[in-house]
């Protein structure tokens, strides 16, 4: 098959990646627990990958090709389809009769663009993803040309540019299967939604077009075989930007020779849209419009066609990008930061045009350099094809949660932080993302215990940016009296705690709803400051980040040193009757929130034993003995407690009271996961460890839903199903993935990839979850709590089978 010379040919899709039919539905399509009564966000099955680099904001095309998802706002989620943001072909064969499509399954609801044929069949073709590529691969029962798109924004690997840009690559390879030439044209229409992004609704209904106008602009550049073309989505305004919605997006391509570029800078969201067309499906062309008008109220959308012939089984390759520069981030307090992007684009909000030139003249080094960091990986035929798949399609969310990634302005609108040069690797700038948009708290430290493996693996820096923006917190104080929710709604009277104690680590760095990173402890369901697994995590991952990380950042121990002192003097209070072991309170005071655990428990005494071995080792690596030897001997007393109060013989008890103390929890030796990772040793012998994690799968995974959805979080040492509280019964997708990396990290890989299939059977294979995978999800595979951060820990698996 030729490739036209003017263009590179694209790989095919890797057989690794993820598929489905494209606008189709899953087998057995799920939704939220009856018990949240429609409280949690539940947009249905027709999700796609996002694009977006880190902290820019993304959106998501969906598998049935409209665009539908929105988290250009940070920590606000928005699902509603956007009509006249699509893209269509026309085509025609020598001597045949044209044909015109909108590259959608599914007509928009209330009759929008009618004129438009909305009439793709679903199924024909097939879309894939291995984030951040997804691609649809178009079928030929409708188009007698063969099209695929490659779609995909540059998230690379130990890369602080790039990552961070606002822009999406659509890669598009058309493909004449046919022995006459044929016509091809690929219709790319964009609205203008600058001011559609100022409001927390989860819709456009609040969208305002306030003197937006469109532009058309084409421009020469070097080395290029013809120039850029495209379109520019703007707002009359008086010098730089000043407001979280205001900027410009624009949609541009660089076709090469022998094309085409036609266009429509301006049509109206609200007609038909037969002035795009009547034209296109006429011949592929647009009429070279620019209507020289401002929106007073109503939408305006642009559009462009590249038109180009196709020899007789000649390929060709044509680029488009999609750009929008949105410097500002505003939350509820009102403080206002600038995206990271902006160190290498500006903060003036004028600069989509250079952002999408940017993206054409580098998007074939992206794609292969995406290529080749995934390769290894997907190559791997010693693992499952299922798991090689969903290891990238996990790291949506690093991308789509809500990402802040940002420095803050001054009053004057400059950065009041010093700017990070354009070639540096490291960044003062504040990163963090959301729990999830149900819960949407940042960086919540006991989820992101187990979502931020993929962040060190990958971006190490700003992980322990992160970590560093924890570390500054532990000494911190907040006076303010909350309502504790979960005790005032038990008590049926208001009980009130501090939002923040001195040592306590907290739960979150705060909530879009006032001002994450200087304001933390949103959480108020339960008396954080007294959780007592929270600042043994804080120091684990502290640890965990040092060591794998290649232990060589002293800095970054030292600097984090008195933190991780006095949160752990903070812990010893819970240790109330000696032994060296801490107790829990008699309330969920751990991040299993609805789980009552009291006296000793096995996750909370485990993550206690793992954090006492970690601040020795750093107490040796910071030339500190006497402190060293204090903590391993505290290590020492309190393992002795831990096996001699919870150790049944076959596996550790949930707790010494409380809520089903007997229960066989899937978690009971989390502290062990990240001992055995980061070269801490035993916390408890061999043989007691590999005969818990068989128990855990004899139990919590086989006897649960016949072995096929994953570990669930408690059950009876007979395998009875247990119903005191809602999270007992429910798996846990990021749990589910920890507990397989630990059984691998023992040697039971065979039983560790098999409790973690279980999560992909129902997210990815049978629900319709997936790039929106939850917390939970029940026995009926019902969820609760999408877009989840927790299941980042499927990437703690790759690190317990490196050290295999």
């Amino acid at each position: 098959m030729a490739c036209a010379a003017s263009s590179f040919c694209q790989n095919p899709i890797p057989a690794a990646a993820w598929r489905i039919p494209i606008g189709s539905a899953p087998s057995n399509p799920g939704a939220q627990r009856t018990e949240l009564h429609g409280g949690n966000i539940d947009d249905g099955y027709f999700q796609g990958a996002p694009v977006g680099g880190f902290g820019a904001g993304t959106f998501s095309r969906s598998e049935r090709g409209h665009f539908e998802r929105w988290h250009i706002k940070p920590g606000i989620h928005k699902y509603q389809d956007v009509p006249t943001n699509q893209f269509a072909v026309f085509a025609q064969p020598e001597g045949g009769a044209p044909v015109s499509m909108a590259l959608a399954v599914g007509k928009p609801k209330d009759g929008a663009l009618s004129s438009w044929n909305w009439n793709y069949p679903a199924g024909d073709g097939q879309y894939a993803a291995l984030y951040p590529k997804s691609w649809f691969a178009y079928g030929t029962k409708a188009l007698p040309v063969k099209l695929t798109v490659e779609q995909f924004s540059p998230i690379l690997p130990d890369n602080y540019k790039e990552t961070s840009y606002p822009v999406a690559v659509y890669r598009w390879t058309a493909e004449n299967p046919t022995n006459k030439p044929m016509t091809v044209s690929i219709l790319f229409s964009w609205t203008n939604m600058v001011g559609w992004f100022r409001d927390q609704s989860r819709n456009f209904d609040g969208a305002l077009n306030q003197q937006n106008f469109n532009s058309f602009k084409t421009e020469n550049i070097a080395g290029a075989n013809g120039p850029m073309s495209g379109i520019v989505f703007d707002r009359l305004r008086e010098g730089p930007v000043q407001d979280e919605w205001d900027g410009q997006f624009a949609i541009a391509t660089l076709p090469g020779s022998g094309a085409e570029v036609t266009y429509l800078t301006t049509y109206f969201t609200a007609f038909d849209g037969s002035e795009v067309w009547k034209p296109f499906s006429k011949d592929g062309r647009l009429p070279n419009q620019a209507l020289p008008v401002a929106s007073s109220d109503a939408a305006m959308a642009g559009a462009f066609a590249v038109r180009f012939t196709l020899a007789p089984h000649e390929k060709r390759l044509i680029p488009m990008a999609l750009s929008w520069d949105l410097p500002i981030v505003q939350f509820g307090g009102g403080r206002k930061w600038n995206r990271h992007y902006t160190h290498f684009f500006g903060t003036e909000g004028t600069h989509a045009w250079e952002i999408a030139r940017t993206a054409l003249e580098h998007h074939e080094d992206w794609s292969q350099a995406i290529d080749a960091w995934q390769k290894p990986i997907i190559s791997d035929e010693h693992k499952p094809a299922w798991y090689r798949a969903e290891l990238f399609n996990e790291l949506y969310d690093l991308a789509d949660g809500g990402t802040l990634w940002a420095h803050e302005r001054a009053s004057s609108g400059e950065a009041q932080r010093a700017a990070t040069p354009p070639d540096s690797s490291t960044s003062p700038d504040s990163f963090t993302s959301m729990e999830c948009f149900d819960y949407p708290f940042y960086g919540s430290l006991d989820v992101r215990f187990y979502g931020s493996f993929p962040l060190l693996r990958f971006w190490p820096d700003i992980e322990k940016q992160e970590m560093r923006e924890y570390s500054q917190t532990i000494p911190e104080s907040n006076p303010q009296h909350y309502v504790w929710v979960w005790k005032s709604l038990r008590e049926n009277r208001i009980v009130e705690y501090t939002r923040k104690v001195p040592g306590a680590a907290p739960h979150d760095l705060g909530s879009p709803n006032e001002d994450p990173v200087v304001n933390p402890n949103q959480y108020n369901y339960q008396d954080v400051s007294n959780w007592r697994d929270l600042n043994s995590k804080y120091v684990l991952m502290i640890w965990r980040d040092y060591v794998l990380s290649g232990a060589n950042d002293d800095a970054f121990l030292r600097d984090s040193w008195a933190a991780v002192q006095q949160a752990m003097e903070h812990l010893k209070q819970y240790d109330t009757d000696g032994d060296g072991l801490i107790e829990n309170g008699g309330f969920p005071d751990q991040t299993y929130d609805d789980w009552i655990a009291t006296g000793e428990s096995a996750y909370t005494g485990s993550l206690y034993l793992a954090a006492l071995k970690a601040t020795a080792r750093m107490a040796d690596k910071l030339g500190q003995p006497d402190a060293a030897k204090e903590y391993d001997a505290l290590e020492q007393r309190a393992a002795a407690a831990y096996v001699k109060k919870l150790w049944t013989g076959t596996y550790f008890r949930y707790a010494v009271k409380g809520q089903d103390t007997e229960a066989v929890m899937a978690e009971q030796l989390a502290g062990q996961w990240y001992a055995g990772l980061t070269g801490l040793g035993d916390l408890v012998p061999k043989e007691m460890r590999v005969s818990a994690l068989h128990k855990v799968y004899d139990t919590n995974v086989r006897k649960f839903a016949k072995g096929e959805m994953g570990a669930i979080n408690g059950i009876g040492a007979d395998g009875t199903l247990l119903h005191t509280n809602d999270q007992l019964e429910e798996v846990w997708t990021g749990a589910t993935f920890a507990v397989a990396s630990h059984m691998i990290a023992e040697g039971l890989t065979d039983e560790g990839f098999a409790t973690a299939k279980g999560v992909n059977n129902v997210v990815w294979r049978d629900r319709g979850y997936f790039f929106r995978t939850p917390e939970a999800y029940d026995i009926h595979g019902l969820f609760r709590a999408s877009m989840y951060m927790r299941p980042g820990s499927i990437w703690s698996m790759e690190y317990a089978l490196d050290k295999k």
